[in-house]
């Protein structure tokens, strides 16, 4: 069952995003607390939003989305920041019954676009991808500033 999240989920959310962070190899990575997901996602002004996965009534997957836009579309796109399953849940078709939601949410409010980010040594999720009809964009190499250089760059 798929299913978007509520505040009840706060615990089991930051449980997978942390458990994401093993996955990728970045066990301590996580900074987020609870009281912080709450407010992203469901304080006054919601950053992101978030459906479930489960089984037998326990959350066992994720996907942590926001809208981003399309200058040249002129339209708002779907922007999955994590998508993850538990391992002893995976081989029971959740990653991509999550990811037909999420498109479905994409078409539903007209959005022009749906993308996500993927690490280049994950190979596994990179093919599952890809069977689904998404195309790597080579031509785009993603940028980032943050921590002390964000401050930096804010002043200027």
């Amino acid at each position: 069952m798929i299913r978007p999240a509520t505040p009840a989920d706060i615990p089991a959310i930051r449980a997978l995003i942390v458990a994401l962070a093993v996955y990728e190899r970045e066990p301590d990575a996580v900074k987020a607390s609870e009281a912080d997901l709450h407010e992203a996602l469901f304080g006054a002004k919601p950053l992101a939003e978030a459906v479930l996965a489960e089984v037998d009534g326990k959350p066992v997957g994720i996907a942590l989305f926001f809208t981003n836009f399309s200058t040249w579309a002129g339209k708002g796109g779907l922007y999955l920041e994590d998508l993850f399953v538990v391992p002893e849940a995976r081989g029971l078709g959740l990653g991509k019954a999550l990811l037909v939601h999420l498109a479905g949410i994409a078409v539903a409010r007209g959005y022009a676009r749906f993308e996500w980010s993927v690490l280049d040594w994950n190979e596994p999720a990179i093919g599952f991808y890809k069977g689904l009809g998404a195309v790597m964009q080579d031509e785009w190499t993603k940028m980032r500033v943050d921590g002390e250089a964000l401050t930096a760059l804010a002043q200027g």
